[in-house]
């Protein structure tokens, strides 16, 4: 199937059938969509919260659903849960952990010179947002919200549907898994599995998205 297809025929599941789970093998292709995603300055500013036992989607859904109760059955029901997190901060200490992956992983082979200017210009980057503009927490969420596009079509190309959550009290749920006390805090939820054949009502509905000629200008 191309991407487009992808694109065109993935959709927000409305209910999922909790008799289905998720192999070994699509759980670790979920695990590196996750980790895969892109960002800008390769800051990977992002921490995720993978829940495939009902333990986990309870505890998930009993922390963050209270002022949303038409939610929790999709979290509960679901194959998996992901809690897209943000970080909460950005220090040397983080981002010098970020370089040297990248130094392991061979990006400064073919000369050593790029490291202390990719490490200057991430820096920078990062400065504007953090003194000039002050929205580094808003331009962090912005890096966990393109993971979370990646995902949701990675998700369409396994053949498994997903739901992206923002009815949830993010407050709560973040004291429900102890985000905060680890330097991060929720974002969004998805719940990942299979619709449910005769409650999922939004299977059936037709996509619909407004024309090119309103989103669309060509130069």
């Amino acid at each position: 199937m191309d991407i487009v297809t992808v694109a065109k025929t993935r959709y927000t599941a409305k209910a999922y059938d909790p008799a289905r789970t998720l192999d070994a093998d699509t759980l670790e292709q979920l695990r590196q969509l996750l980790r895969f995603s892109p960002s800008s300055t390769n800051a990977q500013p992002w921490h995720f919260v993978l829940a495939t036992t009902q333990e986990g989607k309870d505890r998930i859904a009993d922390g963050g659903t209270e002022p949303f109760p038409f939610n929790a059955p999709s979290i509960r029901n679901a194959s998996a849960v992901v809690v897209f997190c943000a970080k909460t901060t950005l220090d040397d200490d983080f981002l010098a952990k970020v370089l040297d992956q990248e130094d392991a992983d061979g990006r400064y082979a073919m000369d050593a010179s790029f490291k202390p200017q990719m490490d200057a210009g991430r820096k920078m980057f990062i400065d504007f947002h953090r003194y000039r503009f002050k929205d580094l927490n808003h331009w962090m969420e912005k890096q966990v919200y393109l993971n979370v596009g990646q995902f949701l079509l990675g998700c369409g190309a396994l053949g498994l549907d997903a739901t992206p959550m923002e009815g949830i009290d993010f407050e709560a749920l973040d004291v429900a898994l102890g985000l905060r006390e680890q330097g991060y805090t929720s974002v969004v939820v998805v719940p990942v599995g299979y619709h449910h054949p005769e409650q999922d009502y939004n299977k059936a509905l037709t996509k619909s998205r407004l024309p090119y000629a309103e989103i669309l200008t060509e130069l």
